[in-house]
């Protein structure tokens, strides 16, 4: 799989407006679309992929916590059932509006709070791959690449699913893979320093830590983010380099 391009999408709900998914969806690969529990609802579902149709973008469930007003940022404590079927419910929700329009479903990418809980913690992950497992066709999980890819593809293999693993593109990463706190000075990069570390991944797939380090990723896919036109513009260039 060469390198790809996804970002977080159709995250508005109701009146309230979240991101430039139109000027966003002719410059990526694949979207992740907000299944309305953190954010989106179903008419914002439905315009979404209408518009990942429209462009040819792989379509990816992103479920997270029932927190609206928090954004799903909030971890909750839940139980391995509730998770499983929060998400699954979240899952078979989107992929079940995306073949109604002729559309599959490829993979899942856990938003805000729930994708953090499963980096950090080995029982919450598994029991993540376990839900999508469980889901009545094969489905993909995205995840952070981190220096235990080795350890993260043996986990998914033993239950039975594959793995795509994401850098993101404008985020500083520490010395041990994580990345670094947005509380900490330094932790989004600036657009210079977002296509230097695009360019640097292209070129010897690493990226260099707030230390200095070099660190060495797997890199499959990119998260980019198109809050504003700025971002937008960003992600056409990132798009450029990374096809030249």
């Amino acid at each position: 799989m060469s390198l790809k391009l996804n970002c977080d999408l159709g995250e508005s709900f109701g009146s309230w407006k979240m991101g430039l998914d139109e000027a966003v969806m002719p410059h990526i690969d694949q979207a992740n679309i907000a299944c309305g529990f953190h954010a989106g609802d179903p008419l914002v579902m439905q315009k979404t992929l209408v518009l990942a149709k429209q462009n040819g973008v792989m379509i990816g469930a992103h479920p997270g916590y029932p927190d609206l007003v928090g954004f799903g940022r909030r971890s909750l404590k839940v139980s391995a059932d509730e998770l499983t079927s929060m998400l699954l419910y979240q899952i078979s929700a989107l992929d079940g509006m995306a073949a109604s329009m002729g559309l599959g479903l490829s993979y899942v990418k856990p938003h805000g709070a729930m994708y953090n809980d499963m980096m950090a913690d080995t029982s919450i992950r598994q029991d993540v791959m376990r839900a999508i497992a469980a889901y009545h066709k094969p489905l993909r999980l995205m995840l952070q690449s981190t220096p235990q890819v080795v350890q993260h593809r043996e986990e998914a293999k033993q239950i039975g699913i594959e793995l795509w693993f994401e850098i993101f593109a404008d985020r500083c990463y520490a010395d041990d893979g994580k990345l670094l706190s947005r509380s900490l000075p330094g932790a989004v990069h600036s657009k210079e320093k977002m296509l230097a570390q695009v360019r640097q991944l292209k070129e010897s797939g690493t990226v260099t830590t707030v230390n200095g380090h070099q660190l060495k990723l797997q890199a499959d896919t990119l998260c980019v983010h198109g809050d504003n036109m700025d971002g937008v513009n960003a992600i056409q260039e990132i798009r450029e380099l990374i096809r030249s």
